[in-house]
C-alpha cells in the first residue's frame, strides 16, 4: 500500500522546478486497449522503479512477448528482467547518453503500436474520471481510479464484440 505521497519537484521542460503531490497509474494494457495490470504508486516514485514489478504481475496473467516502453524505461536492469521473462523488450533510447541510436526498422514498427497505451490513459483521464479525481487518501483513490479502469475495459469490449 502506497504511503502518503511526498512533494516531488523537477524541472520542467522550460527549466523552472514544478512540486506536486499525489499518486500515478501506471498499467500494462495489450494490443486491443485492454488493460491487463495496474498499480498505483505515489508520485514521486518514478516510473522505472514500477516496470520490473508490473513486467512480473502481468507475465503471471497473460503471455506476450513485447515489452514495449518509452525512454523513462531505457535501463539495463528492464532489459534483463523483460529477457529473463522471454519477453523481447523495445524502449525508445534515452538521450542522456551521447549517442542515441535510433529503433531498428522492423522495432520501430513494432513500436508505434504503444500508441495504444496512451490512448488508453487519454480516454481514462478524459472519459473515465482519472483526470479530476476529488478524493483524498491512497485507498480512496486507488478505488476511483480502478473504477474508471473497469467501466473503460467494459466499453473497449463492447467497442471489440461490435
Amino acid at each position: 500500500m502506497p504511503k502518503e505521497p511526498l512533494a516531488k519537484s523537477l524541472k520542467n521542460s522550460k527549466g523552472y522546478k514544478q512540486a506536486w503531490i499525489g499518486y500515478k497509474l501506471h498499467v500494462d494494457v495489450n494490443d486491443c486497449g485492454l488493460p491487463i495490470s495496474a498499480v498505483l504508486t505515489t508520485a514521486s516514485l518514478h516510473e522505472s522503479q514500477v516496470a520490473v514489478p508490473l513486467m512480473k504481475m502481468t507475465s503471471e496473467r497473460i503471455d506476450y512477448l513485447y515489452d514495449l516502453m518509452d525512454s523513462a524505461y531505457d535501463a539495463k536492469s528492464i532489459y534483463e528482467v523483460s529477457r529473463s521473462l522471454g519477453h523481447v523488450p523495445i524502449i525508445a533510447k534515452n538521450g542522456r547518453r551521447k549517442e542515441v541510436i535510433p529503433l531498428a526498422p522492423h522495432e520501430a514498427v513494432r513500436y508505434r503500436e504503444r500508441t495504444v497505451a496512451e490512448r488508453f490513459n487519454s480516454r481514462l483521464k478524459e472519459g473515465f474520471g482519472a483526470g479530476n479525481v476529488m478524493v483524498r487518501g491512497a485507498l480512496k483513490i486507488r478505488l476511483h481510479l480502478m473504477l474508471g479502469v473497469v467501466a473503460l475495459f467494459a466499453d473497449q469490449m463492447l467497442k471489440l464484440i461490435s
